[in-house]
């Protein structure tokens, strides 16, 4: 069973920072990288991946850089990771025999599916229960 790895948490962290900019306007990988504290080489990579998966797009140009390609609501954090992970807990083999294995690994896929089966546009809910606990803290 894999686990999500840095690529699926830096390109959930990348998708964020795209969330929070102005939908009309491309950001910079620059900028992605320095809010989100990614390699940029690495998330030059991790952008390649979000766009030929049709979750990201480019702009050339000088005002050019990432956009989302689809409304924060219309991208689950799922296809993102899956875009990234290539499958969250699959089985270990497809060639596993053992029944019983494999139904067990077919309800964990489920589960996880449904765990990460939300809009981007979740993370909000975390950044306002993040900003109240700062205003509790200051």
């Amino acid at each position: 069973m894999s686990g999500i790895s840095s690529k699926g948490m830096y390109g959930l962290a990348a998708m964020y920072q795209l969330m929070q900019g102005d939908k009309d306007v491309a950001v910079q990988i620059k900028e992605i990288a320095d809010k989100a504290n990614i390699p940029k080489n690495y998330l030059e990579q991790i952008l390649v991946i979000l766009k030929r998966e049709g979750l990201v797009k480019s702009i050339r140009g000088a005002n050019g850089g990432y956009m989302l390609e689809k409304n924060p609501d219309q991208i689950l954090i799922y296809d993102i990771i899956d875009a990234l992970e290539g499958g969250l807990c699959n089985q270990a083999s497809t060639t596993n025999s053992n029944e019983i294995l494999n139904l067990f690994w077919e309800e964990k896929q489920k589960k996880v599916r449904e765990v990460f089966n939300v809009p981007l546009t979740e993370l909000k809910k975390f950044e306002q229960q993040y900003n109240k606990q700062m205003m509790y803290v200051i």
